[in-house]
C-alpha cells in the first residue's frame, strides 16, 4: 500500500509542475514537461514552440524558475532544460490550446476545427481527431467529433504513434474540453506495403511474333 501511495503522490506532483509551466509559459506555445530523475537531481525539460521567452535574457529566467521549482515542489537540485517544438500543427497540446483560445474569442468551432484538421495534415501528419464537448453555442451541452486520415484509437499503435493533447477553455457558458489526437507518421507495415506497390514492374504485354 505505502508504494500505491508513493506511485498516486509523484503522479499528483507531476500534475502540479504540468500546470505551473502551462501557467507560466502560455506566451511561449507551451506543450508539455519531461521530468527524469538522476543521481545527479532532477532534470525538467520543457518543450515549447518558442524557448526563447523561456530562457529569457542569458539564461537569466531559467535560473529562476529552476530556484521557484525547488522551494514549490522540493526537487534537490533542479535543472530546467529548453526544447524546442520545430513544428506546433504537429503538437497535439499545443494544438488543443490554440483551439481554445480561438474558442473562447468567440470563434465558431466547426471554422476552427475544419481549420486545424487542415493544417496538421498540410504539417505531414498521416491523421487528426478533435474532440470537443461542452455548451458550443447553445444551452444543452454537446460533444462533436471531427477526424481526417488515419488515427489509431487502440492496439500497439496507438500507444506509440498517436499523440495526445487535451485542454480546456473558459467559455460564457461554462468550461468546454478539447481532446486532439495526432498520428505523426503510418504504421511500418504500411509504410512497407505502399513502398512494394510502387516498385511493382508496370505489366507488358508479350510481343506478337514476326512473320
Amino acid at each position: 500500500m505505502a508504494i500505491e501511495k508513493t506511485f498516486v503522490k509523484e503522479g499528483i506532483k507531476e500534475a502540479e509542475v504540468e500546470e505551473f509551466f502551462a501557467q507560466r509559459f502560455d506566451k511561449a506555445g507551451y506543450s508539455h514537461t519531461e521530468i527524469q530523475r538522476t543521481p545527479l537531481g532532477t532534470r525538467i525539460i520543457v518543450y515549447a514552440h518558442k524557448p526563447g521567452l523561456v530562457v529569457g535574457r542569458s539564461g537569466r529566467r531559467i535560473h529562476e524558475i529552476s530556484d521557484e521549482v525547488k522551494q514549490k515542489f522540493g526537487f534537490e537540485n533542479p535543472l530546467v532544460d529548453v526544447k524546442e517544438v520545430e513544428n506546433p500543427f504537429l503538437d497535439s497540446n499545443i494544438v488543443a490550446q490554440r483551439i481554445a483560445k480561438a474558442l473562447e474569442k468567440g470563434i465558431n468551432y466547426k471554422k476552427v476545427a475544419n481549420y486545424y484538421l487542415e493544417k496538421v495534415l498540410e504539417a505531414g501528419a498521416v491523421g487528426i481527431q478533435i474532440q470537443i464537448g461542452g455548451k458550443l453555442g447553445g444551452e444543452k451541452s454537446r460533444f462533436q467529433k471531427f477526424q481526417r486520415g488515419f488515427v489509431a484509437h487502440s492496439g500497439d499503435y496507438a500507444q506509440t504513434l498517436v499523440q495526445r493533447g487535451m485542454t480546456q477553455g473558459l467559455m460564457k457558458a461554462g468550461i468546454i474540453g478539447i481532446q486532439v489526437k495526432i498520428m505523426r507518421e503510418s504504421p511500418k507495415e504500411v509504410t512497407y506495403i505502399q513502398a512494394v506497390e510502387e516498385k511493382k514492374p508496370e505489366e507488358t504485354k508479350p510481343e506478337e511474333p514476326k512473320a
